[in-house]
């Protein structure tokens, strides 16, 4: 699971490992979040460890699987959960840097991230099917208008490898789904220098509050699991009716 030391990555690790998922927890900077959670994780009975990665840098991904192997022997599930967003501006304040960070992240370590998976999933090269879940956003349907139209994009690209891959490795028995998160509680928005958008924004969303990480979660590790035997290519909103 990337991106799994904080937010919705850190509840869907923690909601995983509570209902069997064995979680390797990946983190870029932040240790110490990843440690509290794998932590958490063995402290409730489960089994979990944490592993660094930029999943930006290819060599790096690839050393993220291979610690999956020596240390789980198989890989049944993805979720695809890291992204970052940079500072709130519109499209003429944002240079290249700034594009090329957003787009490494969220859309290039996302197909890296899948294609490793798919090399270990797919009944076609030995493996025994699996499901990838995308951590998309709201955004890429809303666009972010004078917030985060870099990060909307992203998130548009990921949906779009969504429906492809799914439909690419359907018969491999690899199901590839994704979650729309709308406004949630996280400090994401911190990260993006508003910690209060979710209250200003609150009022545009039908449901008239922002929702939780463990939310999110929930409908995660649904797709993850056999119960959503039959979805891929599906996508999951969890935006309070945005």
């Amino acid at each position: 699971m990337t991106g799994a030391g904080r937010g919705i990555g850190a509840a869907t690790a923690v909601l995983a490992a509570g209902q069997g998922w064995r979680v390797v927890v990946n983190y870029f900077r932040d240790e110490s979040s990843a440690t509290r959670i794998v932590r958490t994780i063995r402290q409730n009975g489960g089994a979990a460890l944490c592993s660094q990665a930029d999943i930006s840098d290819e060599d790096s991904v690839i050393n993220l699987f291979e610690t999956v192997d020596s240390e789980f022997g198989r890989l049944d599930g993805l979720v695809n959960n890291a992204g970052i967003l940079e500072t709130q501006m519109r499209l003429e304040s944002m240079d290249g840097d700034r594009l090329d960070r957003v787009f490494a992240t969220n859309v290039r370590g996302s197909f890296l991230c899948a294609r490793e998976a798919v090399k270990r999933m797919s009944v076609r090269h030995g493996g025994h099917g699996g499901s990838i879940v995308n951590v998309s956003s709201a955004a890429s349907r809303l666009g972010s208008a004078n917030e985060y139209i870099d990060y909307a994009a992203s998130k548009g690209a990921l949906d779009t490898m969504t429906i492809g891959l799914a439909r690419e490795v359907a018969a491999d028995g690899i199901r590839v789904n994704a979650v729309r998160p709308g406004l949630i509680e996280t400090d994401i928005h911190a990260r993006g220098g508003e910690p209060g958008r979710p209250e200003r924004l609150q009022k545009h969303i039908p449901m008239k509050r922002p929702g939780r990480a463990g939310e999110v979660a929930e409908a995660i590790v649904w797709l993850l699991s056999e119960q959503a035997s039959y979805c891929t290519g599906a996508f999951l909103e969890c935006a309070g009716g945005r």
